[in-house]
């Protein structure tokens, strides 16, 4: 079955370099490798930015945890990603993003925020931001998939590790985004066969839903009831830091810039929000099954001294739910949202230090040509510092992508936001919101408090300076 399964991963590499290829010849200008023209249309923005949102950091650390911690509560998180993180971003931001881009004439939200503010201090703070705080992000997707690989193949993580980093540099470096958003329709597909499939061989191999729910009702009876075991404000605050940072998550804004038209955000709405109910549902409800298939003793590198080594629990589960004949369909699941994953936040890095740095600030009359070269040195270069934090796990993938969420949702959110829906904001509040908010979020994480905690009071604390400090400064 190994054979098989390498075979069949070496096809699906191959079809991604050969896209890359392809999408090398058409992306001759920045606007083409970074956008894709801007005519991308509704199931292209669709997929994109469903595999986008979701990927290892989900099936792995996030199903993983919050499955084994709040058992069927957990589901609560997917409810809120699809109908807050999807739905209401498409439905309340989408136009007005893709109608900003056209307007001011930006590729990038710190290109939007200088024009929007007249501040280009806000626009050197934010594009280093971005580049720091997606450095992690980017490190817990390819742990994700490392542990998922050395289940898989029995191969050392760090090796798994340099493969997949290598992998990752040569798709990104080679097409830009019109290749990955074709891509990122079959790895759409993929996701969604992948997830059905999973749904199925989980409630088939437990007996039915009520033989799970009864087993982990016997362990606890809190994973099976509306809040579980840690409580509410815990799980409140993964809902709200998964849900709402979407708002403001530059890989996911940059979507809204690249799509055709008004019509192609209607369609793609309902698209994504029906993509998003199946794929979190999918994850959140295996992941609180967990309890009920794995022991010490029949998964034993899951566990460490009788305790659960969360980013190895959902590898462990996948081998022992899934048939065999099925395994590597959900192997190209998990690998399929994290190249997507990979390679919104690989594209937003790179255009950070390239477009709004040394396009805005060292060289501002460098070259199309030079600066879409210097994209794809930048996006191999974050690919590198990715993959040697990832080597070092510094904590779980839950903790990883809290802090890096957190932060960026706290920097964002506020400034960009109200920015957007409110005329009235001005550049005190931005920079006042934008600040208070990232310094709470840091302050509280570097305190004790748990990177999802830390994230949402610092979310909280930026959307609610802006119009605060806005409305007692004059407007200039």
């Amino acid at each position: 079955m190994i054979v098989v399964k390498a075979i069949v991963i070496a096809a699906f590499a191959a079809m991604v370099v050969i896209i890359g290829i392809l999408g090398l010849r058409r992306a001759r200008s920045f606007s083409d490798y970074f956008l894709g023209g801007g005519k991308v249309g509704p199931w292209m923005t669709a997929f994109t930015y469903g595999a986008a949102y979701f990927s290892a950091v989900l099936f792995i650390g996030f199903a993983g945890k919050i499955g084994w911690d709040f058992g069927m509560s957990g589901l609560w998180i997917a409810l809120g990603n699809s109908l807050i993180g999807v739905l209401a971003v498409w439905w309340v931001m989408g136009y007005r993003i893709k109608q900003m881009s056209l307007e001011l004439k930006v590729d990038t939200m710190p290109e939007y925020l200088e024009k929007r503010y007249q501040s280009p201090a806000l626009k050197l703070c934010s594009s280093v931001a971005i580049f720091v705080f997606f450095v992690p992000y980017s490190a817990a997707v390819f742990i994700g998939l490392s542990y998922l690989f050395k289940v898989n193949f029995g191969i050392e993580y760090s090796v798994a590790l340099v493969l997949m980093g290598l992998f990752t540099a040569i798709y990104l470096v080679l097409g830009g985004y019109k290749s990955m958003t074709l891509i990122d329709v079959i790895f759409g597909i993929i996701m969604a066969i992948g997830s059905a499939v999973l749904i199925g061989s989980t409630i088939s191999a437990g007996g039915g839903l009520s033989v799970i729910n009864d087993r982990l009702s016997s362990f606890n009876p809190e994973l099976t009831a509306v809040v579980g075991p840690p409580g509410f404000w815990p799980l409140f605050c993964l809902f709200f830091l998964t849900s709402v940072a979407p708002f403001a998550m530059p890989q996911l804004i940059q979507k809204f810039y690249a799509i055709k038209d008004r019509r192609s955000i209607r369609v793609g709405m309902i698209a994504s929000t029906v993509f998003s109910l199946l794929i979190s549902g999918a994850a959140y409800f295996t992941g609180a099954t967990t309890r009920t298939f794995l022991t010490p003793d029949s998964a034993p590198t899951a566990f460490n001294n009788g305790k659960p080594i969360f980013d190895a629990l959902m590898p462990e589960f996948l081998t022992k739910v899934v048939p065999e004949s099925l395994a590597i369909l959900m192997l190209l699941l998990i690998l399929s949202a994290s190249m997507s994953t990979l390679a919104a936040l690989v594209l937003i890095s790179s255009s950070s230090v390239a477009k709004d740095v040394y396009a805005g600030f060292i060289n501002r009359n460098v070259s199309d040509k030079r600066l879409t070269l210097l994209m794809r040195i930048c996006s191999a270069f974050f690919v590198c510092i990715s993959v040697v934090l990832a080597y070092f796990r510094p904590a779980t993938i839950v903790s990883i992508l809290g802090i890096s969420w957190g932060a960026i949702g706290s920097l964002f959110l506020g400034p960009f936001v109200w920015g957007l829906l409110s005329g009235r904001m001005t550049k005190l509040g931005a920079f006042a919101s934008g600040i208070a908010g990232l310094g709470v979020c840091m302050v509280l994480y570097f305190t004790g408090t748990p990177s999802p905690q830390a994230g949402t009071i610092g979310m909280m604390v930026s959307l609610a300076v802006n119009p605060v400090v806005s409305f007692l400064t004059p407007k200039r």
